[in-house]
């Protein structure tokens, strides 16, 4: 589905990735992991049309996916949660979810993903009529799923959703993700909680300093030696 080759950028004159490629499969989960400032949020920038390239191309479907207008990629069925969850803290949890299905391409599936949103997270019910500013963090990103779901995206990017959040809501969260993951949509992990974010992935990339440094099965991954050393001080 996605396929990034020998991808560079940066910020002006400061370089952030170095030939970076990954890949995407159709219902993958695949995390992107390693430490902060590594690069790992100015890749999903680049994928969402934020951030240019200076090398490389990205496929997605196999589209340049660097030739689509920022505001087009969501018609493309790519969701992006970004690092802060995005939401808009003074509509309602109902109004946020409105707000999902924006473009003309997906106004018709609202009334059937509303009532899916709110069954797969109930509180979201309970409280649909509440400001979203007022809710907890792990509601919040409770609500940045719900809305990255509402137009049944093919691609769901995830930018941080355990950070700033308590360890029991954590493991919710990833519950939550591996919940998704059983739909059939594909999903591109950034986490810096290395154990949680292998654990419900296919596939694991390690990125330091902008280049990938280890790829493989999460699995695997998550019972290698040098990784267990450099980031669970095992």
């Amino acid at each position: 589905m996605l396929k990034i080759e020998n991808v560079s950028a940066g910020y002006g004159d400061l370089k952030v990735l170095y030939n970076v490629s990954l890949t995407v499969n159709d219902g993958e989960v695949v995390s992107l992991v390693g430490s902060n400032g590594a690069g790992k949020t100015t890749l999903l920038r680049i994928l969402s049309g934020f951030v240019p390239i200076t090398t490389g191309k990205i496929e997605y479907n196999g589209k340049d996916l660097c030739s689509i207008k920022t505001f087009n990629k969501i018609n493309q069925g790519i969701s992006h949660i970004p690092q802060g969850r995005g939401i808009f803290g003074t509509l309602t949890i109902y109004e946020n979810l409105l707000t999902g299905t924006f473009s003309k391409k997906y106004r018709h599936l609202f009334n059937k993903n509303l009532d899916s949103s709110y069954k797969m997270f109930p509180k979201l019910y309970e409280r649909r009529n509440q400001l979203a500013g007022s809710l907890s963090g792990g509601e919040q990103q409770m609500l940045a799923i719900a809305r990255a779901l509402m137009i049944n995206p093919s691609l769901l990017m995830l930018d941080e959703p355990s950070l700033g959040l308590a360890p029991i809501i954590v493991k919710d969260m990833f519950n939550i993700i591996e919940t998704v993951a059983k739909t059939g949509v594909s999903i591109l992990l950034v986490e810096q909680n290395l154990k949680q974010a292998l654990s419900i992935a296919d596939r694991g990339y390690v990125l330091e300093t902008g280049n990938i440094v280890m790829e493989g099965n999460a699995k695997e991954l998550l019972a290698d030696k040098n990784i267990k050393e450099a980031y669970l001080g095992i």
